[in-house]
Order: C-alpha cells, then sequence, then structure tokens
C-alpha cells in the first residue's frame, strides 16, 4: 500500500491532468478520452466528482452531456457572453419543427417526419440540421427500402444544457410555457426517444450510406417548398 503523502501526490496530479484535458478540449470528453491521461486504477467517477464540486460555486461549472464532460459558463452568469455570441441565422420554421420531431421521436426515417408534420421534408432542411451538428445519421430502418434514421447529437445536448436526451420538456412543462394546447386529446402524450446506440429495427450504417442517401432523395427535391 502507498504512502499517504505519496497517494495523495497522485491524486492531485490526476485532479490537475483532468482539470487540464478538461479546460482544452473543444467537445465534451468521456472516460475512453480521459483515462489514458490518468494513473492507474485511479478511480475517474471520484475525481470528475470532485471536480464537479470544486467548481460548483465556480464561474464555470464542470457538466455532463450524456456520458462526456465539459467545462461551462456557469448558468446564471451565462448572459454576460451575450454579447461575444456569434449571430446566427435563425432556423426556420420547417427547420425548428423537424428539430423538434427528431429529438422526441428518434430514431426517426425522413418519411416519418414528414408523416408527423404533414408536409415534404426537404433534403435542404435536414442538410442545415446536420451542419449545425444538431442531427445525425443513426442507422438504417430495417424495412422495405432500408431508410436511414436520424437522431441527434452531443452537440444538441450541449448547445441546449441537456445532460440526457430525456431531460427534454415533458408534456407538462410543455403545457406550462404555452407550447402546447390545454386541450389535447385526453390519450396524448409527449414521446420519450431513444437516443445512443441502435435499436433491433435499425442496422448499423456502411461508409457509403451518405451518398445512398443522397441519391435516395433526388425525388424530394423535385417536390414543392415545404411551409
Amino acid at each position: 500500500m502507498e504512502p499517504n503523502g505519496q497517494h495523495s501526490d497522485i491524486q492531485i496530479r490526476n485532479l490537475r491532468v483532468l482539470e487540464a484535458l478538461l479546460f482544452a478540449a473543444k467537445e465534451p470528453l468521456g472516460a475512453d478520452d480521459l483515462r489514458p491521461y490518468l494513473s492507474e486504477n485511479a478511480d475517474l467517477a471520484d475525481l470528475l466528482d470532485q471536480l464537479q464540486q470544486r467548481y460548483q460555486h465556480a464561474g464555470i461549472n464542470l457538466v455532463q452531456r450524456g456520458e462526456k464532460f465539459a467545462f461551462r459558463t456557469a448558468e446564471d452568469l451565462s448572459f454576460l457572453l451575450r454579447r461575444d455570441d456569434v449571430e446566427q441565422k435563425p432556423l426556420s420554421r420547417a427547420a425548428l419543427e423537424t428539430l423538434s420531431i427528431i429529438a422526441y421521436h428518434q430514431p426517426v426515417t425522413r418519411s416519418e417526419i414528414e408523416e408527423v408534420r404533414g408536409v415534404a421534408t426537404s433534403k435542404g432542411t435536414l442538410d442545415v440540421l446536420m451542419e449545425a451538428g444538431w442531427v445525425r445519421m443513426r442507422g438504417r430502418r430495417r424495412t422495405p427500402g432500408r431508410p436511414v434514421t436520424y437522431g441527434t447529437t452531443m452537440g444538441f445536448l450541449d448547445h441546449f444544457g441537456l445532460e440526457q436526451i430525456t431531460d427534454l420538456p415533458g408534456l407538462g412543462e410543455l403545457k406550462g410555457a404555452g407550447l402546447l394546447s390545454s386541450n389535447l386529446p385526453p390519450d396524448f402524450s409527449v414521446p420519450k426517444p431513444s437516443d445512443g446506440d441502435l435499436t433491433s429495427d435499425e442496422d448499423p450504417l456502411e461508409p457509403d450510406d451518405a451518398g445512398d442517401d443522397l441519391l435516395s432523395d433526388l425525388d424530394a427535391r423535385n417536390q414543392p417548398n415545404e411551409t
């Protein structure tokens, strides 16, 4: 067993290494990203918990995004940095609706998105969301035609301050915010999204699936513009 002083030095070094890695990272980091830099048998969960507590009342906090971690400005101070934000073009109504459907119904195909919206969804709308880093192609549905399924990304969680996809507002919260009518059918419910691993009715994507998906969407470009 190591002397207490030596153990303390190793612990301090591990914490400093984690702190440095997370500060320098452009995106949230997971266990596989962090463990190689720590001492053997380091308790990563305990180290992350210590860092979270250390920065709990600081100007930045250690937050969890899915299974990954990142330093982010404390929520109560975020307004101070808004003037430095790069102004982004607002999403169109079609893009917002599509993003909401993907977030709550994932994994979901384009035809399923269109069924919920009631109008055609152009490839351009999905491209905008994927270029923003909020939507990704998950896999292929095990149905005729093997359509691509879509889901949200770690960037989506990070941008909207969600730890897990299940932290999306529920029915009561959406009603309270005035985003849903109070005259909904008694059996109406907000879907529970599935994110992460492929579901039993999805196959993994192949390397050329992005090109195949583009070809399969050519017909959609000749459809009327969506509203």
